[in-house]
Formats: structure tokens, sequence, C-alpha cells
């Protein structure tokens, strides 16, 4: 199997090297080069095409957005974020991915070493995830799933699979959402095209920690919703859209006729923090047939088995299709499982949505 070539390109000779280390650990990975700032990687591209570029935002004489603005215009290469983004700049995080980033890995200011081997199965995952994204457009190539490369906690670890399909009725309807590279721009059309009255709605969006927040409050701005970062004990309401925040997982539960979100720490699931499959999980154990699950583009099998579960207990699902996905990899799992009852287009998704929803309200 041919490798992916990486040029790093970052201006700290200690996390070239370190992130070199830690991307040539994994077998389907090599470094071609590095570069301490964006002049020196041009130089780089000229005499090799890497297949991905991991790239740091903080860099001398010419940051990484506007290096990402003119790569993206002349030569559109899959690009990987690794940056030192705090609360205050995480703006920049987000113009990133607007930019065309494939994905965002967050490094600390201090202890950077530590943090990069230490997360070296999620570096490599975005790396391997970004390689599969055609900037221009995918020609059809059906993008396979991430491979494993050590074992995945399920669902399992934050609750226990539902042993009954038994519900309370209750008239509200709830819709879930999971998603992951390419996920930020999906997700902006879909909630954008819903009116004022939908009904709530809960997301995961793999994103990391402190980007979340200022994420939904870019797409509060632009729909006719209502966005917000989710907090634990927030009511899923109508009108509304629950973010589950980044490096926590997101539950759906509910007291009587009320849905509410819990937010809470744990392991990683499906090697995610939030993750779809316990979000879906949680889905189709306190709403059943009660639910509307969506699964969007993105990178590997997260959500899948978990909306198998919501189908399994009577809810509506919806996968994006191929042609209009980044990276074809969730939605793909999910119809493998039989999990999805419609396969549509991203500009269909929020009809569709609207029609299940009315479907389960005239079923009662």
């Amino acid at each position: 199997m041919k490798k992916i070539r990486v040029l790093i390109v970052d201006d700290s000779s200690v996390v070239r090297q370190t992130l070199a280390a830690v991307l040539e650990s994994d077998p389907r990975i090599e470094v071609c080069a590095t570069a301490a700032d964006p002049y020196i990687a041009v130089e780089r591209i000229k005499r090799e095409v890497p297949d991905v570029i991991t790239l740091d935002i903080e860099m001398p004489r010419m940051d990484g957005l506007t290096f990402l603005d003119k790569l993206m215009a002349q030569c559109p290469i899959p690009v990987v974020i690794c940056s030192s983004l705090s609360d205050e700049n995480s703006a920049s995080g987000l113009a990133a991915l607007e930019k065309g980033a494939a994905e965002i890995i967050t490094k600390p200011k201090l202890g950077t070493r530590q943090f990069l081997e230490e997360s070296r199965i999620r570096i490599c995952d975005a790396v391997k995830s970004a390689a599969q994204v055609n900037i221009k457009r995918r020609s059809g190539v059906k993008v396979a799933a991430a491979v494993s490369v050590e074992p995945k906690l399920t669902a399992d670890a934050m609750l226990p699979r539902a042993t009954s399909n038994a519900m309370i009725q209750t008239t509200e309807k709830v819709v879930v959402v999971g998603a992951s590279t390419g996920g930020t721009e999906a997700l902006r059309v879909f909630l954008e095209t819903l009116p004022g009255d939908a009904p709530g709605i809960v997301i995961v969006q793999h994103m990391p920690e402190k980007f979340t927040a200022s994420f939904a409050q870019r797409l509060n701005s632009l729909c006719k919703i209502a966005v917000k970062e989710a907090a634990d004990g927030d009511t899923v309401i109508p009108g509304q859209a629950l973010i589950a925040p980044g490096n926590k997982h997101a539950l759906l539960r509910r007291s009587g006729a009320r849905y509410f979100v819990e937010i809470k720490d744990g392991p990683l699931v499906s090697r995610h923090r939030p993750s779809v499959d316990v979000l879906f999980r949680s889905a189709a154990r306190y709403a059943g047939r009660n639910a509307v699950g969506v699964i969007m583009t993105g990178m590997g099998d997260d959500g899948a088995k978990g909306m198998s579960e919501m189908r399994e207990a009577g809810a509506f699902n919806i996968a994006q299709d191929e042609a209009s996905c980044v990276v074809f990899g969730m939605p793909a799992e999910a119809i493998k499982l039989s999990a999805a009852n419609k396969i549509v287009p991203l500009d269909r998704i929020a009809g569709e949505v609207l029609c299940a929803v009315h479907a389960l309200q005239a079923r009662g």
C-alpha cells in the first residue's frame, strides 16, 4: 500500500522532530519533508507535492492562515492544522476550517512533546482522514473507512444499550446529528435551511475543545434557529440546536415529556470525545421512535452502530450521500449496517428531516 506523504510546517524544531516521529510510527505514513515557515514549505512543495500538510498558525514571515489561503487558491493540498490555539484565538481555527483545512489538532503551549506523543493515534487518524479529502472534488472513488490501529471503545463505556423499546408517549420529537471531517460546512448548509420553528436538535461535530462555542456562535448568527454550545441540563426545545462541547460526551436524556442533554467526561468512544455513537445510543434509549437521526460527512465509523440501534428502536434515520460528502466514511458505515432509512444529498437533508418529523407526529 502506498504511504501517505506528509510535509510538516512548524517554526519549532522540537515540534517538527516530535511530530515526524509520531507520524512515522504509523506504517501508512511517511514524512517526506519539514519546513520552518511557509516560504521554505513552498520550496519543498516544488520538489515534491505531499499528500497532506500539517501546518502551524503562528509562524514568522508568514502566518499559517495566509499560507493556507494561498495554498488553496494555487495548489490545493489537504491540510491538518496543528497549532497552539487558546480561547482568545480559537476564531483562527474556525477561519482555518472555512479556508479549507480538513482537521484541527490543538497543542498546548507547554509540554508540547508529551502532548504529541500521547496524542499519536488521534494525530495519525487526522492525517489519514485528510488524505482521503479531494479539495477540488472527489472523482467518484470510494473512500475507505479509517483503519483501526488499536482496539476502540464502544458506547458501552458510557451507557448500556436499551433492553426494552417501551416509551412514554409524547408529542415532542427530537433530531440528533453526527458529523466529522467536512461537517462544519455541512452543518451550516443543513441548519441555515431549517425554519425558525424546527424541532429541537442535538449535534455532535468532532471538533477540539474551545472551538465549539465559537462555532455555535457563528452558526447562531447565520441561522433562523438558535444555536448554542450545549451545557449540562439544557432542555431540547423547538427552534434551537445544541452542539456538544469539544472533549465532552453529550447524551440525550428524558424526564417525563422533557428531553434534555447531559454533558459528561468519559473515555474516548470510537476514538472520539464527543462521540456520535454515544449520542445516538442515548437517543435510541430515551427517544426511540420519537427521534430522527442524521449522519453526515466524516472519516471512520463513529455513529454507525448507534444509528443502527436507533433504527431498531423505531427512529427514522437519514444518511448524507457519497457525492455530497467530503469524506464518505461515517455515512457509508451506517449504510452498510442498514441503519439509514434514506440516503440523500446534503441540500435535501433539512427537508427530509422536516418530512420525517411530520410523519412521526402523524404516527403518534
